[in-house]
């Protein structure tokens, strides 16, 4: 399978029939980016075949950015509504991935997303995990789509 691949298609596809702002792709990251300033990051883990998380990680005007055109508002300081729909972001395409997985015969569950952020916070998880992420640019800024996983088949 190809991670990174999987993660742009499903990333993409959210961003452009849901959110409606263009993120594009680039080069998968080689180094973990796990501290992080002024920012927000939508987390949702994951059990089954492939066992894992996956992570949208978003400067606070990404953030705001993404929140304002999918809830078709101006959205000027972080608040529950980005952080909820930063959560919504990781879940829609964590249901993407889970497609993607499904036509290769990997069947995932799904947990609750959950979202985190501050000025300053660092996200350690599954350390001997593999892991693929793909930073997207959107007019506001770079956001950075991490899969962690175990037990592939």
């Amino acid at each position: 399978m190809d991670f990174a691949q999987a993660i742009i298609e499903a990333t993409s596809d959210v961003f452009n029939t849901m959110v409606m702002l263009e993120a594009a792709p680039g080069a998968p990251a080689t180094e973990k980016t796990t501290a992080f300033s002024d920012a927000i990051s939508g987390i949702l883990g994951f059990s089954g075949d492939i066992k894992g998380m996956l992570r949208i990680n978003c400067p606070n005007q990404v953030a705001m950015a993404i929140t304002g055109s999918l809830l078709g508002m101006e959205v000027e300081e972080i608040d529950d509504d980005v952080r909820d729909a930063i959560g919504e972001i990781a879940n829609m395409v964590a249901g993407g991935l889970k497609i993607y997985f499904a036509r290769h015969n990997q069947n995932i569950e799904l947990s609750i997303p959950t979202a985190i952020g501050g000025q300053a916070y660092t996200v350690h998880s599954l350390a001997n995990a593999e892991w693929v992420a793909v930073p997207f640019t959107l007019a506001n800024g770079v956001m950075l789509v991490e899969l962690q996983f175990v037990g592939l088949k």
